[in-house]
């Protein structure tokens, strides 16, 4: 069936609020609605549910769509409710369900409600499914996460390889519709092939997340502590935190709840219903941070999840790409930090050496990719984008300078002779030794096995002294990565020297040695307003968004779903941008359709109505004017109790503020050249000495950043003490 563009926007606009389709989507839908065979390959986050969901509900007959996880499943069919008036619209077919259960199913689908029948592809294997759904009109299948069906793809299912002969028993004729994030070719050839249809319509998005942002960090000690700053900094916002081991996973959850953090674990090692809680908490918003193994992430549909941190590097680029993908689904900001340390990559290759020699050639090169994705200094956006073969204009390509070595070129030394002297070592003492008895025989360092080769007694021994074991093992790394050296699998991790190596010691003409990002707090800030700008539009009222926030969670608990469901935070913040007063206006509202505006759009735009006549908004349709009507009451509350020298922290409690937005209110007092007098409740927290340390940081600093001062102070002085004195020093200094 063929439809006008009006009449796909239109659908799309009336199901699910949204004005234009993003990407692909009106192709594939053109060619579901068609009944072509057709594949989807587009990356996590770039809308591919919505390219079945749409299809299926303006199709006769029921779509079924195979997916992984029950986790998903339910995420899915909750959202498909949401946007329907038919609770029927979706339904899960898998082991959970009892006999009733069962029966309201099969009723739904054979009275035609149901449009979207989500199975685990083990349900689909009983014979009574089989025989129920082969009575059935059937629309079109789905095989949702399709690279499960690939021993190549991440996350093989060996029951997925099954598929294409219960599809036929089912119908010959049901189209087959394939779905996956993984843009290996050799994982798309064996989807293909598996599910017979190679005559599928095919088509590739762009692996491009123009609104993430990818920073590495060196891993030092202080790893911890970091993380815990930059949550801080990104209080409120939901993120996730990926480590290697559950031990790490649990320690690193309590040292975020100690620092006032709100953090689940969330790993294999704990039982089922503590994962689902932790799962659920994450997805309520009842906690911000969750801290994970890999095992969590497949069945999270969070469209707001603003950060994903690596505190240990992934195997592989896929898996990369795919844990921080899970960032900034809505289009918003999304800020990837991964902590890189070499010692972790050496470990990740001891867990591998137990393997067969094919496997751990695999393992070995994706792990190797991930080395030179790390340590490069050109756009990592360009780096991870050239891996799924797909080509970067760094310059113009959209979001190209959402990455740390763009933002902050790394700088490079000449290090020609340096690898010239590196080279000579390696092939003069026979390719014998792994980095480290290389960097050891350039420093001129002996140990047991360099005085069984009597390499101590050769004149080359010491040729590097100049330099010391960090810069050598920095070299290598870039060395291995450019090609001249390469490190050997079988004898796990002697380094020999490859032809283009022997090449470059006749006649090289320069090597361009990168030194290590040295990171200042100062950068962070930037990141995180240059993301934000990021997102949709202007920036809406920042109180309404909060206020709709806690509506939005409240309505969300008593319908037991997610937040996000009722509506995403593009919604909201559209909401405090245009300020709808009814139902009509609500459903302009962006992602806001005519099912979502009257299912739950009551109770927002009464708080929204009642919000703009409190304030005195002037509500033109075109722009907004915010007074600051409510704020001057609250400054001027501040002065008077302040002036009456009474507990900050009472004043601030008699508002319900958080002491953290209490000091923002401070600071804007001052800063806008008001006095504050608060000298009696410093005196009360910080001796003289203190006072006097932190009067002169801030008399010589150059900005009055609290980032720069915790560094100068290494955890002298948290961030509350150094934000209440830079309170006084503005208002005696300034003011």
């Amino acid at each position: 069936m063929s439809m006008s563009e009006n009449d796909l926007q239109g659908a799309l606009k009336k199901h699910f609020g949204f004005s234009q389709f993003r990407g692909l989507q009106e192709k594939v839908i053109r060619s579901i609605l068609d009944k072509e065979n057709t594949f989807v390959i587009m990356p996590t986050g770039g809308g591919k549910s919505l390219c079945y969901q749409l299809p299926a509900i303006m199709s006769d007959g029921t779509a079924i769509v195979v997916s992984p996880l029950i986790a998903l499943m339910k995420n899915q069919v909750d959202a498909i409710r949401s946007i329907s008036s038919e609770f029927g619209i979706a339904h899960v077919l898998n082991s959970s369900l009892n006999k009733s259960e069962i029966k309201r199913v099969k009723d739904d689908i054979v009275n035609g409600v149901t449009k979207l029948l989500y199975v685990a592809p083990e349900s689909l294997t009983k014979e009574e499914y089989v025989d129920f759904l082969k009575e059935q009109n059937i629309s079109f299948l789905a095989v949702d996460e399709a690279h499960c069906i690939s021993e190549w793809g991440h996350d093989f299912r060996p029951e997925y390889r099954n598929l294409r002969n219960i599809i036929k028993r089912i119908g010959e004729e049901i189209p087959i519709i394939g779905l996956t994030a993984t843009a290996t070719p050799k994982v798309q050839e064996d989807i293909l092939k598996n599910l017979g249809i190679h005559n599928a319509k095919t088509f590739k998005a762009s692996f491009n997340r123009p609104n993430l942002y990818y920073e590495i960090r060196p891993k030092t000690k202080n790893v911890d502590a970091d993380i815990i700053r930059f949550v801080k900094q990104n209080s409120g916002k939901s993120g996730i935190v990926y480590c290697l081991s559950r031990k790490r996973v649990e320690e690193l959850a309590q040292t975020l709840e100690v620092n006032g953090v709100k953090a689940v674990p969330y790993h294999a090692g704990l039982d089922a219903k503590t994962r689902a809680k932790h799962q659920d908490m994450f997805l309520m918003e009842d906690t911000d941070v969750v801290v994970a193994t890999i095992a969590f992430g497949m069945g999270i549909d969070k469209p707001d999840v603003r950060f994903v941190i690596h505190h240990d590097i992934p195997k592989s680029i896929e898996s990369y790409y795919q844990e921080t993908g899970r960032a900034g689904r809505d289009g918003g900001e999304g800020h990837c930090l991964a902590y890189y340390s070499y010692k972790d990559i050496e470990k990740l290759e001891k867990f591998m050496s137990g393997k067969p020699v094919a496997e751990q050639e695999i393992g070995h090169a994706l792990l190797q990719e991930m080395v030179a994705f790390a340590e490069t200094s050109i756009s990592r956006r360009k780096f991870i984008l050239h891996y799924f073969g797909e080509e970067f204009d760094e310059v113009n390509g959209e979001g190209a300078d959402m990455d740390d070595n763009v933002r902050n070129p790394k700088k490079k030394n000449e290090a020609k002779e340096e690898v010239k002297t590196l080279l000579e070592v390696v092939e003069k003492t026979g390719e014998i030794y792994k980095s480290k008895e290389v960097v050891n025989t350039l420093i001129g360092k002996s140990n047991a096995l360099i005085i069984s080769h009597k390499t101590h007694e050769q004149g080359f021994f010491g040729s590097g002294k100049s330099k010391d074991d960090k810069y050598w093992m920095a070299l290598i790394r870039q060395v291995l990565v450019a090609g001249y050296l390469r490190k050997d699998i079988e004898t796990y991790g002697i380094i020999k020297v490859t032809d283009a190596g022997k090449e470059f010691v006749k006649g090289a003409e320069s090597f361009m040695m990168t030194e290590d990002h040295i990171y200042d707090q100062a950068a962070d800030d930037t990141v995180i307003t240059t993301a934000k700008a990021l997102n949709k539009g202007g920036s809406g009222d920042a109180k309404l968004v909060e206020i709709l926030k806690d509506l939005r969670k409240k309505v969300a608990k008593k319908l037991g779903v997610p937040p996000f469901v009722v509506f995403q935070d593009p919604s909201l913040e559209d909401m405090a941008l245009k300020y709808p007063i009814s139902i009509s206006e609500l459903a302009n509202v962006h992602g806001v359709g005519e099912g979502k505006a009257k299912k739950y759009g009551k109770e927002f735009v009464a708080l929204i109505e009642k919000y703009v006549e409190e304030n005195d908004i002037m509500r033109p349709d075109d722009f907004v004017v915010k007074s600051t009507g409510a704020n001057s009451g609250l400054k001027l509350y501040i002065i008077q109790n302040v002036d009456r020298k009474l507990p900050l922290d009472d004043i601030a409690g008699a508002k319900g503020m958080e002491m953290d937005d209490f000091i923002k209110e401070m600071e804007a007092i001052v800063y806008s050249g008001t006095k504050l007098n608060i000298d009696y409740w410093i005196d009360e927290i910080l001796d003289e000495d203190q006072q006097e340390e932190i009067h002169e940081y801030f008399l010589e600093a150059e900005n009055d950043k609290i980032d720069d001062a915790l560094d100068e102070f290494d955890g002298d002085y948290d961030d509350e003490e150094l934000r209440l004195y830079r309170i006084k020093f503005i208002s005696e200094v300034a003011n």
